[in-house]
């Protein structure tokens, strides 16, 4: 084994095992994120202190290596797009994740997001980024996919949400919840919010692909929206509450700080190895590894939250991870028959940052 070959085999295995690693990154956030929700803090807070902190991880990162392909001016044009990633990804998304995190579990927090390739397809489809064609196995299957990801969302939804008697989540007060018969109302509107994040997120990822054109630095982008999502949230928090909330009882600003740096710095790192993975082997590699976090969430969320794992979510993940895999492997189908191979320009999959 030559020296070329053996670099070849520590870059497949590094970016295998990061990938794994990133998904139990993301699982541990997820359960996390869920624990700190149930002691009642403020969602603008915790998304404006970790995206401020993503902010700084990813600043002198793409100072580095990506300041080259920045514009040399802003149009008024970019700047607009700007504000919308920031406002989409990261007040819009981010707060309704958590919201949706709260009413359900974290397992069913990280299994929507499978969603977003098939929501991605139908979104560029809608505004003819993404060309259809009836008579194509691939184009047939991409629906099929996006059809199941949507049933087995909406299956995993009603089935979870169905009572049994036994308490399988820590409740969340709500002012007069409404009576559905068998189902949960909290978890039903919980899913909703997820669903509605997801949709918004593959939103912010078609028009990041569109943005990309203008500025082909995705590091650089993510960092620079993070900053005026920062400033968004800020206006938001302010406008609704009146006032900035920096501490509860349960949890110490000093913690709180701490949790929120550690987070961004997370993010931001993970955020910078799939752009690498992406670069070298494209971006239908790292989403195949999505399901993992899934599944290790709602392991960690069974040991440590005393959350039980129903036959329902079971059943929806099942059809959910059938339809993203149907989806993902119509799109490298496709990107080898049209010969653009694993690296095909800016893919409306592609800037996947968050």
């Amino acid at each position: 084994m030559d020296l070329g070959e053996k670099r070849r085999v520590l870059e497949n295995f590094a970016i295998i095992a990061g990938l794994i690693g990133v998904q139990f990154v993301y699982a541990g956030n997820s359960v996390l994120l869920s624990y700190l929700m149930s002691l009642e803090l403020n969602p603008f807070s915790l998304i404006i202190f970790s995206t401020f902190a993503t902010f700084l991880v990813l600043s002198p990162i793409s100072f580095l290596f990506e300041r080259k392909q920045w514009p040399k001016k802003f149009s008024f044009k970019l700047l607009i797009q700007l504000v919308l990633i920031a406002f989409s990804g990261v007040t819009l998304f981010q707060s309704l994740i958590l919201r949706g995190l709260k009413l359900t579990s974290p397992a069913m927090a990280t299994a929507m997001p499978n969603l977003a390739p098939g929501f991605i397809f139908a979104i560029a489809w809608a505004f003819r980024l993404e060309k259809v064609d009836a008579s194509c196995l691939y184009s047939k299957m991409k629906i099929v996919g996006t059809l199941l990801c949507v049933v087995g969302a909406v299956t995993m939804s009603i089935l979870q949400s169905t009572t049994t008697g036994v308490p399988s989540a820590p409740e969340v007060p709500l002012s007069a919840p409404l009576s559905l018969g068998a189902f949960d109302n909290q978890k039903i509107i919980g899913c909703l919010y997820l669903m509605v994040a997801v949709f918004v997120l593959s939103s912010n990822i078609v028009l990041q692909a569109h943005t990309l054109g203008d500025f082909p630095a995705p590091m650089s982008l993510c960092a620079i929206t993070s900053l005026i999502g920062v400033i968004i949230t800020g206006l938001v928090e302010l406008g609704q509450d009146h006032k900035f909330e920096f501490g509860w009882p349960e949890v110490s600003v000093q913690n709180f700080i701490l949790f929120s740096l550690l987070a961004g710095t997370i993010s931001g790192t993970c955020v910078s190895f799939n752009g690498w993975a992406m670069k070298k082997r494209g971006p239908v590699l790292v989403s195949m590894f999505s399901p993992i976090s899934t599944v290790i969430s709602a392991a960690l969320s069974a040991i440590t939250l005393g959350e039980k794992i129903r036959l329902g979510s079971l059943v929806g993940m099942f059809l959910m991870f059938t339809g993203l895999y149907f989806v993902l492997w119509a799109k490298g189908k496709e990107g080898y028959a049209t010969g653009e191979g694993m690296e095909s320009g800016y893919d409306v999959e592609k800037p996947l940052l968050s």
